[in-house]
């Protein structure tokens, strides 16, 4: 029996509220150094303050990163909790927010569950909630397996009204030599089960960002590409690779040991990764090549088994990727494309580490023999710098419309209120909107359980998602939420990128975020693909006077109405001094372009760095 065999346990249950554990590499001491992430053990330590001991910071990915590993954020900001697999990594506590610290400190012991989950739990024979993590039994989930019918396979949401205004949006492409954009799907040279495929799943004509990156990553150019939320990004990347994949026949083989995919794409949360999965699954219908999804929260053996089926794609959250080509199940060597799906996340929240090991792994051919693909809806200069570290020096800066702003689609409106006043204008709020499908956003994984509860209790159908919930409980409320069978979702930040569910009108800011990028992302969960959304926003004058200016611009970029006591705050000395003006078109722009909006002599992030003044030298360092 297999290494990995031998780890699963016997119990019969589907899931579980612990972690696996990872077994020690096999690719030599590359693997057991550098925080000894491969080096078997529980983790879990996650210390909170007070040596708090959590074990929902690891979930079978390989990996200890919890808040000890915390990455400050150049650019600071809040307690990010977007984890994707295990990383609880602080960008910054911010207290007197009405639900206590991030990192885990959670009464409510991993998340609100409702009747029928508790009584589930009971049945299944697992632990009391309170019970000590040693007690739970390690993770043996098993997701159930994805539709093979065709039309739910294919199942898509119409396009808004607003669609065809696509065409009027602003591009900018900055770099040597770029292709000519594509007007249709079929100038793109898509093979026949391609074309089919893209056909079923309703896509008409491409939008901005896939007109331009497609073109880009067939030319096998590395791309850096910044649009909206809800714009097709995820096609636009897909696309290409498979149809290059389709071109050379490649096909899955599943008489190896260790898998060695054309293509690597990773993703900071597990339900954006598995998104991204599906999509990648739906293009490849029928034909030879074959996706596969690994990530925390879920049996690595059962992951293994897939895997081992053959794998052309890999699509994976950082730790549990690693913790794959640790074990010797995935090997790099053919890599041909990496990307990372919202990149300016990867690089910022304490991912970075794990994206250059990934880069650094034995047998990951080089940035020159590989084509490296970013994709977000936020992208600053801070950011890029990083990126450059992973790109070749010739990559393509595609800029689609203001897209470090907020969609035009989505009316927001902003509401002063007090910390201790939100929760009845958050009802009065429900009850005014009725049935329709609401996102409320909170800071802390114990402020999401706590609304959760006093929602339910005022009889509004809602869940919860959050990185403290096992991942059966996560998958299982974004079903409950996307079914309709509750039309309220309380999310932290792990629910602000990337997903993309059907007919959500409505965006609730019960706490803002600290970092303006953070706000653009949430409200985009709604007024996508050309329909339109509402987002309201609880703006407390004690707490969120550090992003009035930033608001301020959002709105204006955004062509809609600055309420006057907003401005008042942004202006009148209430906000900080360290306030970036609006650009004229792109929130976004490459920064390797000189005051004049030229290139620097070699194009180079290098000689952009150069430029710098000492002070900002300084600050780097």
């Amino acid at each position: 029996m297999d290494e990995w065999e031998e780890q699963e346990t016997a119990t019969s249950g589907t899931c579980a509220l612990t972690s696996d554990t990872s077994t020690g590499g096999t690719q030599g001491d590359f693997w057991n150094s550098d925080h000894g992430e491969f080096q078997g053990g529980r983790g879990g330590r996650g210390r909170g303050r007070g040596g708090f001991k959590n074990s929902f910071f690891s979930d079978g990915d390989g990996q200890n990163n919890t808040a000890e590993r915390s990455s400050f954020s150049r650019r600071g900001g809040r307690a990010n909790e977007e984890d994707g697999d295990n990383k609880n990594v602080s960008r910054g506590r911010r207290r007197g927010r009405g639900g206590g610290e991030q990192g885990g400190r959670s009464g409510f012991g991993g998340g609100y569950r409702g009747k029928d989950e508790k009584s589930l739990l009971k049945a299944r024979g697992y632990p009391a909630e309170n019970a000590d993590a040693s007690d739970r039994p390690r993770v043996t989930y098993v997701p159930p397996p994805p539709s093979e019918d065709e039309e739910s396979i294919f199942s898509h949401y119409e396009s808004g009204v607003n669609f065809d205004k696509y065409d009027e949006i602003l591009v900018d492409v900055s770099g040597t030599n770029p292709p000519p954009a594509i007007m249709t799907f079929d100038e793109a040279a898509l093979c026949e089960s391609l074309k089919r495929n893209v056909s079923k799943s309703g896509y008409v004509k491409p939008t901005p960002v896939q007109k331009h990156g497609i073109p880009i990553i067939s030319a096998g150019r590395d791309l850096m590409a910044c649009a909206q939320t809800g714009s097709g990004k995820t096609a636009a990347f897909l696309l290409p690779i498979l149809q290059q994949l389709m071109a050379d026949g490649a096909a899955a083989s599943c008489f190896s040991e260790m898998q060695e995919p054309d293509a690597i794409i990773v993703a900071p949360t597990r339900e954006l990764i598995n998104q991204i999965y599906l999509e990648a699954r739906k293009f490849a219908y029928g034909t030879c090549v074959r996706p596969v999804v690994v990530y925390g929260g879920v049996s690595t053996g059962h992951q293994i088994r897939d895997l081992l089926r053959g794998c052309n794609v890999l699509c994976g959250t950082p730790g549990r990727l690693l913790d794959m080509i640790g074990r010797g199940k995935v090997g790099l060597t053919k890599v041909r494309y990496l990307v990372l799906d919202e990149a300016d996340r990867m690089l910022d929240m304490g991912f970075e580490p794990d994206m250059r090991r990934l880069v650094g792994s034995p047998g990951m051919p080089s940035k020159e023999n590989r084509q490296t693909l970013m994709f977000s809806a936020t992208f600053p200069e801070d950011i890029q710098r990083l990126a450059a570290d992973f790109l070749k020096t010739d990559y393509l800066f595609l800029a689609v419309g203001i897209v470090g702003g907020a969609c035009s689609d989505v009316e927001q409106t902003f509401v002063q209120v007090t910390k201790f006043a939100k929760r009845e204008q958050l009802i009065d709020l429900l009850k005014s909107t009725g049935s329709e499908r609401t996102m409320v956003f909170v800071e802390t994984k114990r402020q999401a359980d706590f609304i959760a509860t006093i929602l339910c209790q005022e009889k509004f159908p809602t869940t919860s998602i959050h990185g403290d919930r096992e991942q059966w409980q996560r998958e299982q409320a974004l079903g409950d939420f996307r079914s309709g069978k509750c039309s309220v979702l309380v999310a932290t930040s792990v629910g602000a990128r990337g997903l993309d569910i059907p007919d959500v009108q409505f965006v609730v800011n019960f706490d803002l975020p600290n970092n303006i990028d953070e706000y653009v992302h949430r409200i985009g969960r709604t007024g996508r693909c050309g329909n339109t959304g509402r987002a309201v926003s609880f703006y407390d004058p004690g707490a969120d006077s550090e992003l009035a200016r930033s608001l301020v611009t959002i709105l204006s970029k955004a062509q809609q109405e600055v309420p006057s006591w907003l401005e008042e705050f942004a202006f009148s000395g209430h906000s900080p001094s360290g306030f970036n003006p609006p650009r004229k078109h792109f929130a976004s722009t490459d920064l390797r372009k000189g005051p004049q909006g030229g290139f620097f002599q070699d194009g180079s992030v290098t000689s952009q760095l150069a430029a710098q003044t000492a002070a900002d030298d300084e600050e780097w360092e």
